[in-house]
């Protein structure tokens, strides 16, 4: 692509060539009828022109407090199973809202989620950087 720089006084403005159109971005949109509000995790389903998607349950497995469920073997079904289940949760979430922000991302959906939809949504799968948030291996983090 080629640009145009124009200078008014001492105030440059970049813009592409007349003769390039600009690039189009898609606005996308999930009907009211069709969200499924559990399957969300950031954003707006209204109205989102960069989904992502990513695999819940290998987040949730990769959090500290699911490791501890597993490593403590805490019976299913218990109120200290269901809190740290939710503190994962809630972890998890957290990590998807923080990699959406950073990576602009303004939707994060389930993995397969927005491809189910009629049309379907095309999604950049995010999971491995969220994983890398989890796990302290994001190397864009500041040390």
């Amino acid at each position: 692509m080629r640009y145009l720089v124009l200078t008014i006084g001492s105030v440059f403005l970049l813009g592409a060539a007349a003769n390039e159109p600009p690039k189009a971005t898609t606005t996308y949109s999930i009907p009211a009828d069709k969200i499924e509000v559990q399957k969300l995790y950031f954003g707006n389903a209204s109205s989102f022109t960069k989904p992502g998607h990513v695999d819940y349950e290998a987040i949730i497995k990769a959090t500290p407090e699911y490791d501890e469920v597993k490593k403590k073997k805490v019976e299913v079904g218990t109120g200290k199973y269901w809190i740290l289940l939710s503190q994962a949760s809630d972890r998890a979430v957290r990590a998807i809202s923080e990699v959406g922000q950073e990576a602009g991302y303004d939707l994060i959906a389930a993995l397969g989620y927005l491809g189910s939809l009629e049309p379907p949504i095309p999604a950049d799968d995010i999971t491995q950087l969220v994983l890398a948030k989890l796990t302290g291996k994001d190397n864009n983090k500041k040390k």
